[in-house]
């Protein structure tokens, strides 16, 4: 078998291939190493047969509907999984099965209530449901002590001693455990009494995760993530140098509407010398009386150079061809002292 565990920050993945077939499932696939993933299975020389998410994630961005829409591949989640995009669901019982490699679905719910593991040979894919030292949280949304304590007890830890652990997540770089060792060392496994352990898991207080509303927000819907909106908007946009604007205004120069975005209040309080205000909100609605002439170039301005290119790229839909964005925004454009008029 081809193994490859890909670790993102605190976030696990895994390639597992079968070197027959070169048939191959990716499990918990993180949004920001969609290329990594992709180099692996040309490494490899594998085709990827699944893409397989352990439940919805609460804490990163899901690669699965990207990788699956790129690799031809059926994204594959629980049945309860409220993402609408995933192409297969599976109940406690059903197994995947890629060239050689077989990996049998519990339902280990607790973490999320579309928690699931997978089962094969030797080793066990957790999920967020038992981690190294540790336990999925209960305290997000669809989260429930009750049935995590049942996942572990009647369910994971019945597994055999030796079977390997791969959780999706460890923040102290180690690769795996096993259900003997975590049995005998994981602190929360040490309160085998249902009602304990219960107690034991409503008492955390934990920091809710950086990224929650908008990862439950993606992963539920499908729906994308700002980052990628500002990297859609950027690759279809051209951009301007602040010193090159600085050349471009005062004197007679005529060839360049520049266009701040911000609240009036940012606006009134110091701008380019010679801006228009226009503030990203009401754009696509004043559009056509601010800017009758599509042909004209437009520099977009804000305050750090986000919404600036989500605006030039709208402009640019709209049919304004000459659109760009300020690289930067007016923080930097005041830390540079360039000129500003209020």
């Amino acid at each position: 078998m081809i193994f490859e565990q890909i670790a993102t920050g605190g976030c696990q993945s895994y390639l597992l291939g079968c070197e027959a077939t070169k048939a191959a499932v990716l499990i918990d696939p993180e949004l920001s190493r969609i290329d990594h993933y992709r180099g692996l299975l040309a490494q490899h020389g594998l085709a990827a047969k699944y893409v397989v998410d352990t439940h919805t994630h609460a804490d990163h961005f899901s690669a699965s509907r990207e990788l699956g829409k790129a690799l031809g591949a059926p994204v594959v989640m629980h049945r309860l999984a409220p993402a609408p995009y995933a192409d297969m669901r599976l109940d406690d019982g059903d197994m995947l099965i890629a060239g050689g490699l077989k990996l049998k679905a519990l339902h280990t719910p607790g973490h999320t209530r579309d928690s699931m593991s997978l089962v094969m040979d030797d080793r066990v894919f957790t999920g967020d449901t038992l981690l190294i030292g540790g336990t999925g949280r209960t305290d997000l949304p669809t989260g429930d002590p009750y049935e995590l304590f049942d996942s572990l007890f009647e369910g994971l830890l019945r597994l055999p001693a030796e079977t390997r652990v791969y959780p999706a997540h460890d923040y102290k770089g180690r690769s795996h455990s096993t259900i003997g060792t975590e049995i005998a060392e994981n602190p929360r496994l040490q309160k085998t009494e249902r009602g304990a352990f219960v107690e034991m898991m409503q008492a955390l207080d934990l920091a809710a995760p950086t990224h929650l509303t908008e990862a439950l927000r993606t992963n539920m819907s499908g729906g994308k993530t700002v980052a990628q909106l500002l990297s859609e908007a950027a690759a279809i946009t051209p951009f301007m140098s602040m010193q090159e604007l600085a050349e471009r205004i005062g004197g007679n120069r005529r060839d360049l509407v520049v266009l701040d975005v911000r609240e009036k209040d940012a606006f009134d309080a110091g701008h380019v010398p010679g801006a228009r205000h226009l503030p990203r909100g009401q754009l696509e609605l004043r559009v056509n009386a601010e800017l009758p002439d599509p042909t004209a170039r437009i520099l977009t301005v804000c305050e750090f150079g986000k919404i600036s290119t989500l605006a030039a790229a709208t402009l640019r839909q709209l049919g304004y061809g000459r659109a760009v964005a300020l690289d930067g925004g007016m923080k930097a454009w005041r830390e540079g002292d360039f000129p500003l008029e209020t």
